[in-house]
Parts: C-alpha cells; structure tokens; sequence
C-alpha cells in the first residue's frame, strides 16, 4: 500500500544540519509538491558530544549498510570506513552509503546528517589528530568496558576492526596513538554488531543521571 500525502497534510523538512521545519502541504501533484512552513526548530537533537565510529567494512556490504542505518538512527556524527590489514573489503560505493544514511535520518527523523568520510587506511587515520576520548575495541583479556572508560558528554572516537579483528600490530600502532583498548562485552561480536553496540553504549552513558 502506498501512502499518498494530500493537501493540508503536515510533514516535516531537516536541511541535516539541525534545522527541522514543520510545513503543511498546500499543493501535491505527482511530480511536484508545493508546502507552506508552519514552524521551525533550531538545532533539533543536538547532542553534547561528538560520536567519530571508525568501522572496518564488511565483506558481505549489507551488513556494513545496516551499521549505518542503526547507527544513524542511535546518534552519530561521523563515519570513516576504515582498511585494516585483515580486511575483506578495500573497494566502497560511498555514494550508495551516502543514500542509506539519507534514508535513516528522514525515517528517524533526526535534523543532523553524519558526515561520511572516505575509506582510509588505519595507519593514515591514526596519522591525524583525533580530539577526544579515543578508544580501539579488541578482542584481549584484562580491557576495560567502553561504558567504565568513555566520559560522559566528551567527544569520542572509537575503531572497530574488520571480522579477523585487529592485527596485534595496529593495536600496538593505535595505543602509540593514544587510543585505549576498551572491550563492549564478553559476547564475540561481528563487526556491525560491535560498532552499534559501541554507539548505542555512548548513547546509554550519556543518557544516565
């Protein structure tokens, strides 16, 4: 069943960087729609924080997709496809990616749209100067929780390796870097699944009273 807005129907625009508008349809053709603004919301949802996820891509590219989608939904600013030396997947359609993201804001109707950056390779990304808490999640004994280390309401980065995780060697070159090895639980999780747990970690802490 398709839903067909109509006249006097209400809708909401977001030009996805915080600005979410109330409007009233007042013309709705098949190619053309004209609204009349009724209300408008300055920096709806601003957070105190800025979530960085640095995400290893999937082999099987749907399942990076639906990292993107989640985490957009949770909250997150920025997203850097990262290439590790385990990974599966060199080659990305940020373009595509880019669509995904789009979709998630309208249907969770978030006014802020993620930056998505190209893919990188780790030792390039961790060149750069990342403000913040800065986080590596890896599979070790003895690593701290995210939700023990990450401070709330201070900005954050946090690395999420492809599915053979980390080499001991960029775990090495990260902590250099002044990344710390957190862990997001005694489960094993697949990339995706450790990324939003990650997100949804950040989102938890800074939700506490």
């Amino acid at each position: 069943m398709v839903l067909r807005l109509r006249e006097g129907d209400i809708i909401h625009l977001t030009d996805g960087r915080g600005k979410l508008y109330e409007a009233r349809i007042v013309d709705a053709r098949s190619r053309q729609v004209s609204v009349e603004i009724t209300g408008r919301q300055d920096n709806y949802g601003r957070r105190d924080y800025l979530l960085h996820m640095a995400v290893a891509p999937t082999k099987n590219i749907d399942r990076f997709e639906w990292f993107l989608e989640k985490a957009t939904e949770i909250g997150v600013d920025e997203i850097t496809p990262l290439i590790c030396d385990r990974s599966e997947r060199r080659q990305l359609r940020t373009d595509r990616m880019h669509k995904v993201i789009t979709a998630a804001v309208k249907q969770s109707l978030k006014a802020y749209h993620p930056k998505l950056n190209e893919p990188e390779s780790l030792s390039r990304f961790l060149a750069k100067p990342h403000p913040g808490g800065n986080y590596i999640a890896y599979i070790t004994e003895g690593a701290p929780l995210l939700k023990q280390s990450y401070q709330k309401g201070s900005d954050a980065v946090i690395l999420i390796g492809p599915e053979g995780d980390f080499s001991p060697v960029e775990v090495e070159t990260a902590k250099k870097s002044g990344f710390q090895v957190i862990s997001l639980g005694e489960s094993r999780l697949r990339t995706e699944t450790a990324a939003v747990a990650a997100c949804h970690t950040v989102q938890l802490v800074n939700q506490e009273f």
